[in-house]
Protein backbone atom coordinates (compact mmCIF):
# COMPACT_ATOMS: atom_id res chain seq x y z
CA UNK A 1 0.00 0.00 0.00
CA UNK A 2 1.56 3.17 -1.16
CA UNK A 3 2.04 6.73 1.22
CA UNK A 4 0.20 9.41 -0.72
CA UNK A 5 2.47 12.83 -1.17
CA UNK A 6 0.89 15.77 0.33
CA UNK A 7 0.35 18.85 -1.84
CA UNK A 8 -0.97 22.11 -1.72
CA UNK A 9 -1.83 24.96 -4.30
CA UNK A 10 -0.19 28.05 -4.38
CA UNK A 11 -1.87 32.18 -4.76
CA UNK A 12 -1.37 31.39 -8.57
CA UNK A 13 -3.63 28.36 -8.78
CA UNK A 14 -0.20 26.20 -9.49
CA UNK A 15 -0.45 22.55 -7.05
CA UNK A 16 3.08 21.93 -5.66
CA UNK A 17 4.23 18.78 -3.77
CA UNK A 18 4.94 19.36 -0.11
CA UNK A 19 3.18 21.18 2.79
CA UNK A 20 2.88 25.02 2.49
CA UNK A 21 5.24 27.14 4.72
CA UNK A 22 4.12 28.23 8.16
CA UNK A 23 4.27 31.72 8.55
CA UNK A 24 6.41 32.88 11.19
CA UNK A 25 5.98 35.46 13.91
CA UNK A 26 7.94 38.68 12.91
CA UNK A 27 10.36 40.38 15.93
CA UNK A 28 9.27 43.86 16.16
CA UNK A 29 11.90 46.36 15.28
CA UNK A 30 12.11 49.73 16.62
CA UNK A 31 10.99 52.56 13.83
CA UNK A 32 13.96 54.03 12.13
CA UNK A 33 14.04 57.34 9.49
CA UNK A 34 16.44 58.72 7.33
CA UNK A 35 18.93 61.32 8.57
CA UNK A 36 19.23 64.01 6.70
CA UNK A 37 22.42 65.86 6.07
CA UNK A 38 22.96 68.54 8.37
CA UNK A 39 26.04 69.87 6.20
CA UNK A 40 28.08 70.48 9.51
CA UNK A 41 25.09 72.92 11.19
CA UNK A 42 24.69 72.15 14.77
CA UNK A 43 21.35 72.97 15.20
CA UNK A 44 20.54 69.88 12.47
CA UNK A 45 22.93 67.55 13.68
CA UNK A 46 20.52 65.87 16.56
CA UNK A 47 22.63 63.25 18.51
CA UNK A 48 25.44 63.47 16.38
CA UNK A 49 26.54 66.76 18.35
CA UNK A 50 25.26 65.28 21.40
CA UNK A 51 27.93 62.10 21.25
CA UNK A 52 30.31 64.07 21.19
CA UNK A 53 29.33 67.02 23.91
CA UNK A 54 29.08 69.65 21.55
CA UNK A 55 25.85 72.02 21.42
CA UNK A 56 25.10 75.15 20.24
CA UNK A 57 25.72 78.54 21.82
CA UNK A 58 21.18 78.91 22.05
CA UNK A 59 21.25 75.59 23.66
CA UNK A 60 23.49 73.91 26.47
CA UNK A 61 24.26 70.78 27.88
CA UNK A 62 21.51 68.89 29.16
CA UNK A 63 21.22 69.49 33.31
CA UNK A 64 21.12 66.51 35.46
CA UNK A 65 18.55 66.13 37.61
CA UNK A 66 19.21 64.32 40.83
CA UNK A 67 17.62 62.78 43.87
CA UNK A 68 18.18 64.11 47.18
CA UNK A 69 19.09 61.04 48.44
CA UNK A 70 21.93 60.36 45.94
CA UNK A 71 25.23 60.01 46.87
CA UNK A 72 28.13 62.02 45.59
CA UNK A 73 30.14 58.87 44.31
CA UNK A 74 26.96 58.45 41.93
CA UNK A 75 27.18 62.21 40.87
CA UNK A 76 31.02 61.60 39.86
CA UNK A 77 30.20 58.38 37.76
CA UNK A 78 27.39 59.41 35.97
CA UNK A 79 28.52 60.27 32.01
CA UNK A 80 26.93 63.11 32.01
CA UNK A 81 29.05 64.30 34.49
CA UNK A 82 31.50 62.99 33.18
CA UNK A 83 31.62 64.38 30.16
CA UNK A 84 30.64 67.70 31.11
CA UNK A 85 34.00 67.83 33.13
CA UNK A 86 36.21 67.06 30.54
CA UNK A 87 34.44 68.51 27.67
CA UNK A 88 32.52 71.90 27.62
CA UNK A 89 30.05 73.92 24.88
CA UNK A 90 31.54 75.05 22.15
CA UNK A 91 30.89 79.11 22.51
CA UNK A 92 31.50 78.73 26.00
CA UNK A 93 34.95 76.70 27.96
CA UNK A 94 37.56 74.83 25.95
CA UNK A 95 37.06 71.64 24.86
CA UNK A 96 39.92 69.23 24.94
CA UNK A 97 38.61 66.69 22.64
CA UNK A 98 36.99 67.14 19.43
CA UNK A 99 36.48 70.64 17.98
CA UNK A 100 33.78 72.25 15.94
CA UNK A 101 31.82 70.54 12.89
CA UNK A 102 33.52 71.75 9.68
CA UNK A 103 30.91 72.35 6.36
CA UNK A 104 32.39 69.21 5.27
CA UNK A 105 30.45 67.34 8.16
CA UNK A 106 33.90 66.52 9.61
CA UNK A 107 34.68 66.77 13.23
CA UNK A 108 38.34 67.72 14.17
CA UNK A 109 40.40 68.58 16.53
CA UNK A 110 40.67 72.18 15.97
CA UNK A 111 42.66 74.88 13.16
CA UNK A 112 46.48 73.42 12.56
CA UNK A 113 48.87 75.12 14.68
CA UNK A 114 46.06 75.83 17.16
CA UNK A 115 47.71 72.81 19.68
CA UNK A 116 50.57 74.35 21.73
CA UNK A 117 52.92 71.03 20.58
CA UNK A 118 52.31 71.21 16.86
CA UNK A 119 54.91 74.14 16.18
CA UNK A 120 58.34 73.48 15.07
CA UNK A 121 61.03 73.60 17.95
CA UNK A 122 63.32 75.65 15.38
CA UNK A 123 61.66 79.05 14.99
CA UNK A 124 59.67 80.51 17.73
CA UNK A 125 58.54 84.00 16.77
CA UNK A 126 57.20 86.63 19.00
CA UNK A 127 54.73 87.53 16.06
CA UNK A 128 53.82 86.44 12.60
CA UNK A 129 56.70 87.37 9.99
CA UNK A 130 55.72 90.36 7.84
CA UNK A 131 54.52 92.02 10.49
CA UNK A 132 57.99 93.77 11.33
CA UNK A 133 58.06 92.67 14.62
CA UNK A 134 61.38 90.51 15.42
CA UNK A 135 61.95 87.13 14.93
CA UNK A 136 63.53 84.86 18.07
CA UNK A 137 65.22 81.72 16.63
CA UNK A 138 65.96 78.49 18.36
CA UNK A 139 68.98 76.59 18.96
CA UNK A 140 69.35 75.34 15.34
CA UNK A 141 70.26 79.06 13.93
CA UNK A 142 73.51 80.28 15.11
CA UNK A 143 73.49 84.25 16.77
CA UNK A 144 76.95 85.38 14.51
CA UNK A 145 79.02 88.42 16.01
CA UNK A 146 81.27 90.70 14.53
CA UNK A 147 83.80 89.10 11.85
CA UNK A 148 87.45 89.92 13.41
CA UNK A 149 90.52 89.52 11.27
CA UNK A 150 93.60 89.61 13.12
CA UNK A 151 96.98 88.95 12.34
CA UNK A 152 98.60 85.74 12.48
CA UNK A 153 101.60 87.00 14.31
CA UNK A 154 102.56 86.27 17.91
CA UNK A 155 103.01 88.61 20.91
CA UNK A 156 106.51 87.93 21.41
CA UNK A 157 107.33 88.43 18.18
CA UNK A 158 105.60 92.07 18.02
CA UNK A 159 107.70 92.74 21.47
CA UNK A 160 110.89 91.57 20.34
CA UNK A 161 110.44 94.16 17.25
CA UNK A 162 109.04 97.06 19.15
CA UNK A 163 112.41 96.84 21.74
CA UNK A 164 114.58 96.44 18.81
CA UNK A 165 113.17 99.71 17.07
CA UNK A 166 113.28 101.55 20.16
CA UNK A 167 117.33 100.06 21.09
CA UNK A 168 117.80 101.40 17.19
CA UNK A 169 116.51 104.99 17.90
CA UNK A 170 118.68 105.02 21.35
CA UNK A 171 121.59 103.51 19.57
CA UNK A 172 121.34 106.49 16.54
CA UNK A 173 120.82 108.91 18.91
CA UNK A 174 124.37 108.15 20.71
CA UNK A 175 126.01 107.95 17.46
CA UNK A 176 124.99 111.26 16.54
CA UNK A 177 126.01 112.73 19.57
CA UNK A 178 129.36 111.17 19.62
CA UNK A 179 130.28 110.86 16.05
CA UNK A 180 128.44 113.81 14.83
CA UNK A 181 126.89 112.65 12.16
CA UNK A 182 123.36 112.96 12.15
CA UNK A 183 122.60 110.95 9.17
CA UNK A 184 122.62 107.51 10.84
CA UNK A 185 119.83 108.81 13.13
CA UNK A 186 118.01 110.02 9.96
CA UNK A 187 118.38 106.39 8.65
CA UNK A 188 117.05 104.98 11.46
CA UNK A 189 114.05 107.53 11.59
CA UNK A 190 113.49 106.22 7.81
CA UNK A 191 113.52 102.86 8.40
CA UNK A 192 111.07 103.03 11.59
CA UNK A 193 108.62 105.69 9.26
CA UNK A 194 108.88 102.79 6.66
CA UNK A 195 107.73 99.92 9.35
CA UNK A 196 105.05 101.90 10.73
CA UNK A 197 103.42 102.92 6.76
CA UNK A 198 103.79 98.79 6.21
CA UNK A 199 101.47 98.65 9.57
CA UNK A 200 99.28 100.85 8.64
CA UNK A 201 98.94 99.17 5.30
CA UNK A 202 98.05 95.69 6.85
CA UNK A 203 95.34 97.23 9.11
CA UNK A 204 93.72 99.05 6.39
CA UNK A 205 93.84 96.50 3.85
CA UNK A 206 93.65 92.94 5.80
CA UNK A 207 89.93 92.51 4.86
CA UNK A 208 90.84 92.73 1.44
CA UNK A 209 94.23 90.62 1.11
CA UNK A 210 91.82 88.06 3.22
CA UNK A 211 89.17 88.10 0.26
CA UNK A 212 91.99 87.91 -2.31
CA UNK A 213 94.00 85.01 -0.43
CA UNK A 214 90.25 83.28 -0.56
CA UNK A 215 89.24 83.96 -4.08
CA UNK A 216 93.00 82.88 -5.46
CA UNK A 217 92.14 79.68 -3.15
CA UNK A 218 91.60 76.57 -5.62
CA UNK A 219 88.26 74.69 -5.54
CA UNK A 220 88.24 71.10 -4.39
CA UNK A 221 85.99 67.98 -6.37
CA UNK A 222 83.74 66.80 -2.80
CA UNK A 223 83.52 63.33 -5.09
CA UNK A 224 86.91 62.53 -4.15
CA UNK A 225 87.63 64.57 -0.99
CA UNK A 226 88.07 62.49 2.17
CA UNK A 227 86.95 62.63 5.46
CA UNK A 228 89.07 65.49 6.92
CA UNK A 229 89.92 66.80 4.40
CA UNK A 230 90.30 70.99 4.14
CA UNK A 231 88.24 72.27 1.24
CA UNK A 232 86.81 75.03 -0.43
CA UNK A 233 83.53 74.23 -2.13
CA UNK A 234 81.65 76.99 -4.36
CA UNK A 235 78.39 76.39 -5.65
CA UNK A 236 74.82 77.22 -5.49
CA UNK A 237 73.19 77.40 -1.77
CA UNK A 238 69.62 75.68 -0.83
CA UNK A 239 67.99 76.29 2.71
CA UNK A 240 68.14 73.54 5.00
CA UNK A 241 65.28 73.06 8.05
CA UNK A 242 65.13 76.75 8.66
CA UNK A 243 64.91 79.46 6.00
CA UNK A 244 66.19 82.86 7.63
CA UNK A 245 64.50 86.16 6.93
CA UNK A 246 66.04 89.85 7.43
CA UNK A 247 64.18 92.08 10.23
CA UNK A 248 63.59 95.17 7.82
CA UNK A 249 63.11 94.56 4.15
CA UNK A 250 61.70 90.66 4.93
CA UNK A 251 63.66 89.02 2.16
CA UNK A 252 62.61 85.61 3.06
CA UNK A 253 64.52 81.96 2.34
CA UNK A 254 68.02 83.00 2.86
CA UNK A 255 70.66 81.32 4.59
CA UNK A 256 72.40 83.81 6.24
CA UNK A 257 70.66 87.45 7.42
CA UNK A 258 72.35 90.54 9.01
CA UNK A 259 70.77 93.76 10.19
CA UNK A 260 72.92 96.67 11.26
CA UNK A 261 72.34 100.30 12.60
CA UNK A 262 74.58 103.17 12.67
CA UNK A 263 74.33 106.23 14.34
CA UNK A 264 76.35 109.18 13.29
CA UNK A 265 78.16 111.22 16.71
CA UNK A 266 79.07 114.68 16.03
CA UNK A 267 81.87 116.76 18.19
CA UNK A 268 78.72 117.88 20.98
CA UNK A 269 76.27 114.73 20.36
CA UNK A 270 75.58 112.32 22.53
CA UNK A 271 76.05 108.37 21.56
CA UNK A 272 74.31 105.40 23.27
CA UNK A 273 77.86 104.00 23.12
CA UNK A 274 80.01 105.79 25.14
CA UNK A 275 82.89 104.19 23.18
CA UNK A 276 82.28 105.90 20.32
CA UNK A 277 84.74 108.72 19.19
CA UNK A 278 83.33 111.81 18.16
CA UNK A 279 82.75 112.28 13.77
CA UNK A 280 82.49 108.83 13.24
CA UNK A 281 79.92 105.86 12.76
CA UNK A 282 79.32 103.64 15.47
CA UNK A 283 77.07 100.35 15.87
CA UNK A 284 73.42 100.85 17.82
CA UNK A 285 71.78 97.65 16.98
CA UNK A 286 72.83 94.32 14.87
CA UNK A 287 71.72 91.53 14.26
CA UNK A 288 73.49 88.63 12.30
CA UNK A 289 72.25 84.55 11.86
CA UNK A 290 73.25 81.82 9.80
CA UNK A 291 71.53 78.19 9.61
CA UNK A 292 72.37 74.87 7.99
CA UNK A 293 72.28 74.42 4.17
CA UNK A 294 73.23 73.18 1.18
CA UNK A 295 75.45 73.64 -1.31
CA UNK A 296 75.50 72.18 -4.91
CA UNK A 297 78.65 71.76 -5.94
CA UNK A 298 79.77 73.53 -9.22
CA UNK A 299 82.23 70.65 -10.47
CA UNK A 300 80.95 67.21 -9.47
CA UNK A 301 77.10 68.06 -9.22
CA UNK A 302 77.57 66.77 -5.62
CA UNK A 303 75.40 67.94 -3.01
CA UNK A 304 76.36 68.91 0.80
CA UNK A 305 75.18 69.72 3.71
CA UNK A 306 76.91 72.48 5.45
CA UNK A 307 76.62 72.86 9.12
CA UNK A 308 76.89 76.10 9.98
CA UNK A 309 73.90 76.57 12.92
CA UNK A 310 73.91 74.96 16.14
CA UNK A 311 76.59 77.83 17.62
CA UNK A 312 79.14 76.75 14.83
CA UNK A 313 81.86 79.30 14.18
CA UNK A 314 81.33 80.72 11.03
CA UNK A 315 83.03 84.22 9.49
CA UNK A 316 80.79 85.73 6.65
CA UNK A 317 82.33 87.94 4.91
CA UNK A 318 79.32 89.45 3.15
CA UNK A 319 79.85 93.34 2.81
CA UNK A 320 75.96 95.09 3.91
CA UNK A 321 74.66 97.52 1.51
CA UNK A 322 72.82 100.91 2.72
CA UNK A 323 68.95 100.25 2.92
CA UNK A 324 68.22 103.41 4.82
CA UNK A 325 69.77 106.96 5.31
CA UNK A 326 67.71 109.11 7.89
CA UNK A 327 68.25 112.13 9.43
CA UNK A 328 66.46 114.82 11.28
CA UNK A 329 64.52 116.28 8.31
CA UNK A 330 63.48 112.99 6.39
CA UNK A 331 62.81 110.89 9.76
CA UNK A 332 58.39 111.39 9.25
CA UNK A 333 58.96 110.49 6.16
CA UNK A 334 59.94 106.64 6.71
CA UNK A 335 57.21 105.25 8.87
CA UNK A 336 58.65 101.73 8.09
CA UNK A 337 61.54 102.77 9.44
CA UNK A 338 60.31 104.15 12.20
CA UNK A 339 57.95 101.41 13.22
CA UNK A 340 60.88 98.91 12.72
CA UNK A 341 62.66 101.33 15.69
CA UNK A 342 59.49 100.55 17.84
CA UNK A 343 59.29 96.89 17.35
CA UNK A 344 62.92 96.98 17.85
CA UNK A 345 62.66 99.18 21.46
CA UNK A 346 65.46 101.47 19.82
CA UNK A 347 64.72 105.68 20.69
CA UNK A 348 64.92 107.69 17.88
CA UNK A 349 66.13 110.87 18.92
CA UNK A 350 67.89 113.50 16.36
CA UNK A 351 71.22 111.92 15.56
CA UNK A 352 72.09 110.32 12.39
CA UNK A 353 70.69 106.96 11.56
CA UNK A 354 72.10 104.30 8.94
CA UNK A 355 70.37 101.09 8.47
CA UNK A 356 72.49 98.39 6.99
CA UNK A 357 71.69 94.81 5.82
CA UNK A 358 73.02 92.00 4.15
CA UNK A 359 72.09 88.45 3.36
CA UNK A 360 72.30 85.30 1.28
CA UNK A 361 69.56 84.31 -0.71
CA UNK A 362 68.54 80.76 -1.90
CA UNK A 363 69.80 80.46 -4.73
CA UNK A 364 73.45 82.42 -4.43
CA UNK A 365 76.28 81.25 -5.28
CA UNK A 366 79.01 81.21 -2.53
CA UNK A 367 81.88 79.90 -1.50
CA UNK A 368 82.58 77.74 1.74
CA UNK A 369 86.10 76.79 3.22
CA UNK A 370 85.69 73.92 6.10
CA UNK A 371 86.38 70.39 6.56
CA UNK A 372 84.60 67.51 5.28
CA UNK A 373 82.89 64.98 6.99
CA UNK A 374 81.60 61.85 5.65
CA UNK A 375 78.43 60.32 8.17
CA UNK A 376 76.34 57.11 6.83
CA UNK A 377 76.42 58.53 3.24
CA UNK A 378 75.53 61.99 4.17
CA UNK A 379 78.25 64.60 3.20
CA UNK A 380 79.00 67.28 5.00
CA UNK A 381 80.96 70.67 5.80
CA UNK A 382 81.65 71.35 9.19
CA UNK A 383 83.99 74.31 10.55
CA UNK A 384 88.01 73.79 11.01
CA UNK A 385 89.49 73.19 14.52
CA UNK A 386 91.77 75.92 13.59
CA UNK A 387 91.70 79.33 11.87
CA UNK A 388 91.80 79.98 8.25
CA UNK A 389 95.17 81.89 7.66
CA UNK A 390 96.34 83.80 4.51
CA UNK A 391 100.31 82.90 5.19
CA UNK A 392 102.79 86.13 4.43
CA UNK A 393 101.48 87.51 0.85
CA UNK A 394 105.28 89.24 -0.07
CA UNK A 395 103.81 90.63 -3.20
CA UNK A 396 101.33 92.96 -1.67
CA UNK A 397 103.86 93.81 1.58
CA UNK A 398 100.68 91.99 3.47
CA UNK A 399 101.36 90.20 6.81
CA UNK A 400 99.85 87.09 7.91
CA UNK A 401 95.88 86.77 8.80
CA UNK A 402 93.28 84.91 9.91
CA UNK A 403 89.38 84.03 10.32
CA UNK A 404 87.99 82.24 12.63
CA UNK A 405 85.40 78.89 11.77
CA UNK A 406 84.28 78.18 8.71
CA UNK A 407 84.49 81.18 6.38
CA UNK A 408 81.80 81.89 3.74
CA UNK A 409 81.66 84.57 0.72
CA UNK A 410 79.54 85.76 -1.60
CA UNK A 411 80.94 87.82 -4.73
CA UNK A 412 77.54 88.87 -6.30
CA UNK A 413 75.33 91.67 -5.70
CA UNK A 414 72.10 91.46 -3.41
CA UNK A 415 70.54 93.12 -6.08
CA UNK A 416 71.31 90.58 -8.95
CA UNK A 417 68.77 87.95 -10.03
CA UNK A 418 69.78 84.81 -8.17
CA UNK A 419 69.59 81.01 -9.63
CA UNK A 420 66.18 79.22 -9.41
CA UNK A 421 66.06 76.06 -6.90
Amino acid sequence: MGSRIPSHKLSSGLYVSGRPEQLKERQPTMASRAVPYTGGNIKNSGDLCKMFDIYHTDQGPPTLKTSRGSSSSSQLNSGSVRSGLSSGSLGGTKSSGSGPIHPTGLITSGPIGASVGRRSGHLESTGSIGNGKPVVYGSAVTKLSEVKIRFKVSKAVMWVFVVLMVMALVVGGFLMVAVKKPLILVSIGAILALVIMVLIWNCSLKMNGLLMFLKRYPDAELRGAIDGQYVKVTGVVTCGSVPLETSFQKVSRCVYVSTELYEYKGLCGNSENPKQRCLSWGCRHAERYVADFYISDFQTGLRALVKAGYGSKVSVLVKPANVVDVNKGNRELSPTFVQWLADNNISTGDRLMRLKEGYIKEGSTVSVIGIVRRHENVLMIVPPTEPVSTGFQWSRFLLPTYAEGMVLTCDESQSADVIPV
